[in-house]
């Protein structure tokens, strides 16, 4: 075993970013949702439900997103105590996404900009499985058809090509929801938005989540949630029926991986000696072989990383065992991904 400390150029960093798939089905379009009667018909059916990909067995099922009603003032579902007004899952989850995102309980949500802002106390929530959509959405890949009584339609996208320069509410990355495709708005209106009521929604890459804006929605598709007090709307049951009937969802996944790579020269004078205890006798401990004193030859098989303390901290294991003596040198390429 021999030691050499690395110099601060035998060290590179690189960054690349991966899109891939978000849909278990390897797919990048969803056409058939599914949730499940047991999930529904649980607690846990109150506040989301869960779409699968596949109606078939658990076993092959998979969350690939929930979908969720949230209401400021807590209609659509039932109170928690009839003695307490107001205090529903509607308003949990509404002061859920307002303190993660808006970081602030007393703001309120807008959709739009400009000059066609609408100011909302309520909104549908699409949020993906977190192992599905890795680091964050892959803007641009998102298009979701959402399809409401009779023949209506509308295709919805993020407007990340429109508006390339990330926009931040709190602390979080947002786009616009808008009629449209492919990041951009369609021909039907200059911004993809509603006249009077704002974007469809709000596109949060980062967190994996989607707000919709259920006044935009309403005019375009004719699907309104319920605002009564102190009874189930089945508001998560109309915008599941929504994105079923639309029959077609795209998103991709996006990570950046970091790789650090470690360039491992071994000189021609360097690692060709070799601590084998079958090379030397027990009894004198001379070498057995003469012609490793002059003319040693050695395999190099593992390089191990160690600090400043001597403590291995990595093992890069060589794909074959690699030839060393004193007329050959090695360059060894590790790659450590984090």
């Amino acid at each position: 075993m021999s030691f050499k400390r690395l110099d601060p150029e035998d060290f590179l960093v690189s960054s690349d970013s991966i899109v891939n798939t978000l849909w278990s089905t390897d797919t990048p379009t969803l056409t058939t949702f599914f949730t499940s009667s047991i999930q529904v018909g649980s607690s846990a059916g109150t506040y989301y439900y869960s779409v699968y990909q596949t109606g078939s067995t658990l076993s092959n099922a998979a969350v690939q997103f929930d979908i969720a009603y949230a209401d400021s003032k807590g209609s659509g579902s039932v109170l928690y105590n009839n003695a307490v007004p107001g205090v529903s899952p509607t308003k949990t989850i509404y002061g859920q996404y307002r303190s993660m995102i808006l970081e602030d309980e007393n703001s309120s949500f807008t959709f739009g900009k400009g000059t066609n802002i609408y100011t909302t106390t309520n909104f549908w929530v699409i949020n993906f499985e977190r192992a599905r959509y890795k680091q964050s959405l892959f803007p641009g890949s998102l298009n979701l058809t959402l399809s409401g009584s009779g023949t209506r339609k509308i295709n919805l996208t993020d407007d990340s090509v429109d508006n390339p320069v990330s926009q931040f509410l709190g602390s979080t990355r947002v786009y616009q929801l808008i009629s449209g495709s492919n990041g951009t708005a369609g021909t039907l209106a200059a911004s993809g938005y509603v006249a009077g009521s704002g974007s469809y929604g709000l596109v949060f890459p980062d967190l994996g989540t989607i707000l919709l804006n259920p006044v935009a929605i309403s005019q375009s598709i004719h699907t309104t949630p319920s605002r009564s007090n102190n009874s189930d709307g089945l508001n998560n049951q109309k915008l599941y029926n929504a994105i079923s009937l639309g029959s077609s969802f795209t998103i991709n996944s996006q990570e950046t991986l970091t790789s650090d790579y470690v360039f491992v020269r071994a000189r021609n004078s360097e690692f060709n000696y070799s601590e084998n205890p079958s090379f030397i006798s027990g009894s004198t401990g001379e070498i057995i072989y003469d012609q490793f004193i002059n003319s040693p030859q050695v395999y190099l098989t593992t390089i191990g990383m160690y600090n400043d303390s001597n403590e291995l901290i990595a093992v890069a294991k060589m794909s074959r065992p690699l030839l060393k003596d004193f007329t050959k040198e090695a360059l060894v390429r590790v790659k450590l991904d984090f």
